[in-house]
Order: structure tokens, then C-alpha cells, then sequence
């Protein structure tokens, strides 16, 4: 009297004898042993339209209105483009769709998602390294912007004045070089107390009030000072915050989203009306899209391109394989990661134009080249933008309205990435370990353990420690390293041809052979290419170009970056040592897929994708199950 999938398999199972050697579903889709009726759905998402907001919230992020424009002003401008946009198609968009889809056909985490060949699941344990890294400094950024807004709430910006506390003797606030282009002025006085001579050494109060007054920045990494209370308590607000976000799971992320995801384009659309109608914008803009052919020789252009598009498209923290999970079955992920690598590029190629009208007009207001108005590092948010509204008329209003979007814009990704590492916890305990709160509690847990973690980067020495999570834990080698071995497990040992069925099966067509042709041989390529770039022209990390960081401080960077990319090939070593057999039977073995029980339901049960469901499933269950079929 009952038809699905459930009834289907308790059949099977019942035939089997008592023993339940068919499986079923848990709550996360993945394999248990003799499962019956009445296990419940994995959770998907109310409309599908919160899914593509939350991977809008998730990759739309600092990475595109901080680090993007970022790079490009470290990297000559407009030829940063090239390689950026080169890289997109063959490697930015191939993996971005091969994460989703595989998200989306396997219904699992970003562990369980590698049940698709078991012997590769220490890619879902390097994954969830690299998120929990990623979201134990990321958050960082949140609590400086946070620090900001607060600070915004005063009749004159803190940091548009000189004679604070804070501010040394060369600050100045407006910079007079145009009075200056005479030699014979060298000591005449221009502004404020200061000679033309003496206007090389003077400093913005903008970077004053973050170096000085935010970082309250020590001389070197081995000088960790004191803990900055007011940025601890921003960094327990904004913390409190992500946990409310995550804690009841996609169907209240995938509301809170529509509002964090739209908003900050408001704000960057009335900033750029703004900074174009300044003096010296048209610089800035020209030298954003006016490429200087020389760089492309540089290998650190290629370099940094590579990493940029796989940090902001998030590929490889299992954060989209997460979403793509909540997915209906039959949702076209194809056409979703298209118009979603659209909006990412979209969006940080947007704010470029914004950041570069801004430092156009510093350099105009301080008399020297773009290429030297701001320090380049993780700061420059904090130097251009808060520049931008200080220039606006009501300022701190502008200023509130500016923090409160970096605030939303880095929230977003936050906590859809505490929401993927949670979500693989999770996905490794069997339903029969369900806890009312289970979730509740892991969130919890995962919140404290990285805050705790964060106490090393509010001190005085606080952003030495950020720039070592930011430079090997999160980006760079360790995500190409992931990218390469997702391809070549999809590729080359589960098939890339039987993948592009799969993908057949569940969107309804069969997309374009580039993809195919990506994952098999370019993007491998791409991938192993900029990683071998990046060994050979290694350099030492250095902060603001100025300071070199210590032998030690580097031993503990390489740590951060190992211990992800070893759990690939320790974790395959363990698997093949245990297994019992020849080579070639361990390897039949550990390589064959592990089928949740929505695939029985969605995908034309043969002999093969049955036999993978148990061991002991013989030739009289088939024929059984396919007539009920």
C-alpha cells in the first residue's frame, strides 16, 4: 500500500532475512545499516532562491571589496585582470560548478560528499581544516569593522582629526603639495605647522587612528603586548551574532540572507557616486583599468590571480558542497554556478572602481603616485574606505551606513562557513546518536573553540598573527592543492564521463563539454601550475613590506598550511594499509561509490550501484527490487 524509496528498500531488506543488509538513509543522506521506514528527509531549502542568496552572502565578500582591489593596486592595476579573468574559465568556474553538483547529487557535507570514492575522504577532513582556519581569522576583519561602526557614532570621526592621543607629531589631516612645486618653497609653510621639507615624512590620521589606535600595532611578531579590550568585546558581539545566524540550520540562514547579501550594493553604488566626483578619481580609475603589460612577466601576478579566484569563490572549504547539499536533487546547478561566478566577478570587479576613485584622489591630495598612497596589506579597507566618508558631507552617518555593509558583507560569508564546517561534524554521527540539540551544541562549541583561537589576534601583535592565517592557512597553496586533487578524484577516479551522467540525471541535459575537458586535464593543470610558481618564487612573509617575519613565525605558517594539505595523502596511505587484499582489490575496493538511498529513487538501479549498497546484496535481491520498480 506504500510506494517511494523507503518502502523500496524495507522490501529489499526484508527479503534480505533479518539481518538488514540493504541500507538506507540518515538524516544527512549518507549510508547506514538496516534502515527502514521512517527516517527523515536531509533538510533542503524553502525556495530555491535562498540557496543562490546564500552563495551570493557566502562568495560575495570581503574577498571582492578588500582583497580584490587589494591585489590589483599591489599588482600594477588593470593587468591583473587578464590573468583574473583567464583563470575564472579554466579553473574558477569549473570547480565552483564541480562543488556544487557533487553537493547537490551526493546530499552529504563536505566529508560524506567523498563517499563518492571513500578512499579520498581526506579531502572532506583537509576541507574542513581549511574552513575552520578560514573562519577563525576571517572573523577578525568583522570585529575591526564592527570597532569602526561604533566609532562612527560621533559628532566628528576619530579618525579625520589630528591631536588625538593616539596621533604623532607628523600627522597632518590635509596634505598642500600643489604649494610646493616650486624648490625655493622648501621651507615655507603649507600646512599647518609643516615646511614643504618636512611634508615627505607626514602621515594621514586615517592610517594613525589603524595602526596606532585599533592595532595599537607592536614592532615585530615576538612582541605580543597586551589584549585590546575594546576589540575583544567586538570580536564576542560579532561572534554572539554568527552563532544566532547558524544555530537552526539553512532554513534560517537562507532567510537572514536576502537582507545581508542585497545591502551592501546600496552602499557601494551611492560610495561610488561619490568618489567619482572627486578630484584626481579619474587617475585612480585609469590606472585600475590601464594595464601595465611588464607585469604579466612577473610570476606573482599569476600567482596571486590564481589564489584570488579560489578564495573568492570559496572552492575547496566544502562551504558549497554543504549548500549545494540542500538542494532538490533536480535543481540546475549548471545554470546556478554560471550566474553565481557572474555576480562574484561581477561584484569585485564593481568595487574596484570604488576603491581606485578613492586612492586616485589621495594620491592628488598628497602629491604622489597611486602606487604609493596607501601601505599595501589587509588594512586598506580600513584606510580608503574610511577615507571616502570622512570626504562626505554628514560623515559619520556615511561612515555608519559604510561599516554597517562590511559588517553584513562579512557576516554572511561567516556564517555560511561556520554553517559547512558544522555541517560536516554533523554529518559524520549516525542518527542514532541524535541530540534535540545537536546542532545548538556543535555550533556553540565551534564558535568558542575559534574564539579562543582569535585571543592571539586582538593583542598588540594581533595582525602578525592574522597575516600568517591569511597567507598559509586559507589561501594560496593550500587551496590549490585542494582544488587539484577534487578534480582528479571526480576525473580520473570516479570518471568525469560518469559524473557528467550524474549531472545528466539530475539537471536533465548534459552540459558542455568544457567542464568535462576542465576537470580531466586544464584546470589539474592550472591548478599544479601556480602551486609550483608559488614554491619557486616563494618569498618570506613580510607585513607592510617593511617588516621580514622571524624563522620561527614562518615554521609556524608552514604548520597551519600542512596540516590540511597532509590529511589527502596520510589519510589515502591509512585507508590502503588497512584494507585487506592485493593492490588492485584494496584499490576496486576504497575507490567504489557509497550510495544514499535518494539515489535509489532518482538513478536507474543496475547491478553495480546496488552491489555498493552492501556487500551481501546477491542476484535474487536485484531481480526483486527491479520488478518493484
Amino acid at each position: 500500500s506504500r510506494t517511494g524509496p523507503d518502502s523500496l528498500l524495507s522490501l529489499v531488506s526484508a527479503v534480505g532475512g533479518s539481518t538488514g543488509a540493504c541500507s538506507g538513509p540518515d538524516k544527512k543522506g549518507s549510508v547506514v545499516t538496516g534502515a527502514g521506514p521512517g527516517y527523515p528527509e536531509r533538510e533542503t531549502w524553502t525556495r530555491q532562491m535562498d540557496f543562490m542568496m546564500s552563495c551570493v552572502g557566502f562568495a560575495v565578500g570581503l574577498g571582492n571589496v578588500w582583497r580584490f582591489p587589494y591585489l590589483c593596486y599591489k599588482n600594477g592595476g588593470g593587468v591583473f585582470l587578464i590573468p583574473y579573468l583567464l583563470i575564472v574559465f579554466v579553473g574558477g568556474i569549473p570547480i565552483f560548478f564541480l562543488e556544487i553538483a557533487l553537493g547537490q547529487f551526493m546530499k552529504a557535507g563536505s566529508i560524506n560528499v567523498w563517499n563518492i570514492a571513500p578512499l579520498f575522504k581526506g579531502l572532506g577532513y583537509a576541507s574542513m581544516v581549511i574552513v575552520f582556519f578560514c573562519n577563525t581569522y576571517y572573523i577578525m576583519v568583522l570585529a575591526w569593522g564592527f570597532y569602526y561602526l561604533i566609532k562612527s557614532f560621533s559628532a566628528t570621526l576619530p579618525w579625520s582629526t589630528c591631536g588625538n592621543e593616539w596621533n604623532s607629531e607628523n600627522c597632518i589631516e590635509s596634505f598642500h603639495h600643489q604649494n610646493c612645486n616650486n624648490a625655493s618653497l622648501a621651507n615655507v609653510t603649507v600646512s599647518g605647522n609643516m615646511t614643504c621639507a618636512e611634508l615627505a615624512d607626514a602621515r594621514s590620521p586615517i592610517i594613525e587612528f589603524w595602526e596606532n589606535k585599533v592595532l595599537n600595532i607592536s614592532s615585530g611578531l615576538d612582541e605580543a603586548g597586551s589584549i585590546s579590550w575594546e576589540l575583544t568585546l567586538c570580536l564576542i558581539a560579532v561572534w554572539v551574532l554568527v552563532y544566532f545566524c547558524v544555530w537552526k540550520g539553512v532554513k534560517s540562514t537562507g532567510k537572514i540572507v536576502y537582507f545581508t547579501a542585497t545591502f551592501p550594493y546600496v552602499v557601494l553604488i551611492i560610495l561610488l557616486v561619490r568618489g567619482v566626483t572627486l578630484p584626481g578619481a579619474y587617475d585612480g580609475i585609469m590606472y585600475y583599468i590601464k594595464p601595465d603589460w611588464s607585469k604579466l612577466e612577473e610570476a606573482q601576478v599569476w600567482i596571486d590571480a590564481g589564489t584570488q579566484i579560489f578564495f573568492s569563490y570559496a572552492i575547496g572549504l566544502g562551504a558549497l558542497t554543504a549548500l549545494g547539499s540542500y538542494n532538490r536533487f533536480n535543481n540546475d546547478c549548471y545554470k546556478d554556478a554560471f550566474v553565481l561566478a557572474l555576480i562574484n566577478s561581477g561584484t569585485s570587479f564593481f568595487a574596484g572602481f570604488v576603491v581606485f576613485s578613492i586612492l586616485g584622489f589621495m594620491a592628488a591630495e598628497q602629491g604622489v603616485d597611486i602606487s604609493q598612497v596607501a601601505e599595501s596589506g589587509p588594512g586598506l579597507a580600513f584606510i580608503a574606505y574610511p577615507k571616502a566618508v570622512s570626504l562626505m558631507p554628514v560623515a559619520p552617518l556615511w561612515a555608519a551606513l559604510f561599516f554597517f555593509m562590511l559588517l553584513l558583507l562579512g557576516l554572511d560569508s561567516q556564517f555560511v562557513g561556520v554553517e559547512g564546517f558544522v555541517t560536516g561534524i554533523l554529518d559524520l554521527f549516525p542518527e542514532k546518536y541524535h541530540h534535540r540539540y545537536k546542532r545548538e551544541i556543535a555550533v556553540a562549541i565551534c564558535c568558542s573553540l575559534c574564539f579562543i583561537i582569535d585571543l592571539s589576534m586582538v593583542t598588540q601583535g594581533g595582525m602578525y598573527v592574522f597575516q600568517l592565517f591569511d597567507y598559509y592557512s586559507a589561501s594560496g597553496m593550500t587551496l590549490l592543492w585542494q582544488a587539484f586533487w577534487e578534480c582528479i578524484v571526480v576525473a580520473w577516479v570516479y570518471g568525469a564521463d560518469r559524473f557528467m551522467d550524474d549531472v545528466a540525471r539530475m539537471i536533465g541535459y548534459r552540459p558542455f563539454p568544457w567542464m568535462k575537458w576542465c576537470w580531466s586535464f586544464i584546470t589539474p593543470c592550472v591548478c599544479i601550475g601556480i602551486f609550483l610558481f608559488h614554491l619557486v618564487n616563494y618569498k618570506p612573509l613580510t607585513y607592510n613590506n617593511v617588516y621580514v617575519y622571524p624563522w620561527w613565525g614562518e615554521v609556524i605558517g608552514w604548520c597551519l598550511a600542512l596540516s590540511s594539505m597532509l590529511c589527502i595523502p596520510v589519510s589515502l596511505l591509512y585507508k590502503l594499509f588497512r584494507a585487506k587484499g592485493t593492490f588492485k582489490e584494496r584499490w576496486a575496493h576504497l575507490t567504489s561509490p557509497v550510495w544514499g538511498a535518494h539515489h535509489l529513487e532518482y538513478m536507474a538501479p543496475d547491478m553495480k550501484s546496488l552491489s555498493s549498497l552492501s556487500p551481501s546484496t546477491d542476484d535474487n535481491k536485484v531481480i526483486i527490487f527491479e520488478s518493484v520498480m
